[in-house]
Parts: C-alpha cells; structure tokens; sequence
C-alpha cells in the first residue's frame, strides 16, 4: 500500500474489506439467506458491489431477476446471520497496523456501508473502536456510496476539509464515492488467501 507524498488532516477508513476481512462472510451469509430464496448473486457481482448497503443490493437483485425480495426483512436476516459468524473476523494487517501508528497523530473515522451494531461489532473484535473519532454507517446518509455522502459525513463530524481527507477503500464503488468527495485515496488490496 503505497501512500500518496502530501500532508492530511485526517483519514477515512472504510470498514469490509479495509480494515475486517469480512467480505468472505458477508457473502457467506448472503448466500445462505438468498439461496433459500432461489435468488442469484454470483461472487463477481457481491465483490463489485462492496461498500453498497444491503438494502441496496437486494434492491439492485430484485431489479435484476424481477423479483420482490422482501427488503428490510432480508437486509436483518442476513445481517443476523453475520453476527452470529463475527468471532471469524480477521484483520487486514497492513491497515490496522497503519490505524495504530496514525492513532493520536490526526483524527481519524470509519465511513462504511454497513449497519451501526455491525460496524461496531466488527470494530470490537479487532479492537479499534477507541481509534476513532467518527463512525459514519449507512443510518448516518441518504445516498450510499458511489455517491460521496459517507466520507462527507465523516469529514463533516471530524471537522476537516474534503480536501485534507485521505480515505481508504478496497472497492472501485468506494473509490469512486471518494472521489466523488474530492479526497485523495488508496486502494486496499485484497488480502491474500491460501486456497483451502
């Protein structure tokens, strides 16, 4: 992870797949809630949709397929699955151990997609939550990402300038939000996973 030359006021995590290598199981627990559904969602298209809330996706797969997937109801459903699956949780190493040497030296937030307890419940298992000074989760914005509102929510909450923000995704969705907010980024690379 290279980081770009300049100074920043703060920084910007996303939380999946940035700092929680929890991608593996959120796709877990989507699969089981939508294959008893009989509904579609290949691993390509739950990677590409990475930073978009649940919500979303199940509205993105009801367009898609035609169907009428309860939404608030299959986004809780799967959202329990994942809970019950969090002890699994690791971290992304590189990231984490960047969040406690940037720790005290500027403020610091979470701007993720997902839901508040889950979020933090994460954030607990690999104990970060004391690390930041804002938490942004989908409850806390309108428009998810690609659209900029979480980073500019989380820049509004920390009291920095976009432009003084640098974020950190692992998504092209959560890159673009970034940009979008007029922040430089760096893209998280996906962890490394020995084949089973």
């Amino acid at each position: 992870m290279k980081l770009p030359d300049g100074k920043f006021d703060a920084y910007i995590f996303d939380c999946d797949g940035t700092l929680a290598d929890t991608m593996p199981l959120h796709y877990t627990a989507w699969r089981e809630i939508l294959d008893e559904l009989g509904c579609d969602f290949p691993e390509p298209l739950f990677y590409e949709l990475g930073g978009v809330p649940a919500r979303g996706i199940i509205e993105l797969l009801n367009a898609r397929h035609g169907t009428a997937i309860p939404v608030d109801e299959t986004a809780e459903r799967k959202e329990r699955l994942f809970l019950k699956m969090i002890h699994q949780i690791a971290p992304i190493e590189p990231v984490v151990a960047l969040v406690k040497r940037l720790h005290g030296s500027a403020p610091m937030a979470v701007a993720s997609g997902g839901l508040r307890p889950i979020v933090l419940k994460t954030l607990e298992a690999l104990g970060l939550v004391e690390k930041f000074q804002a938490i942004v989760t989908s409850e806390d914005y309108v428009r998810g990402k690609p659209a900029p509102d979480p980073f500019l929510e989380a820049a509004r909450r920390l009291g920095v300038a976009p432009e003084k923000c640098l974020v950190f995704e692992d998504t092209p969705t959560g890159i673009e939000a970034a940009k979008a907010a007029g922040m430089q980024w760096v893209l998280v690379p996906p962890p490394k996973r020995t084949p089973v």
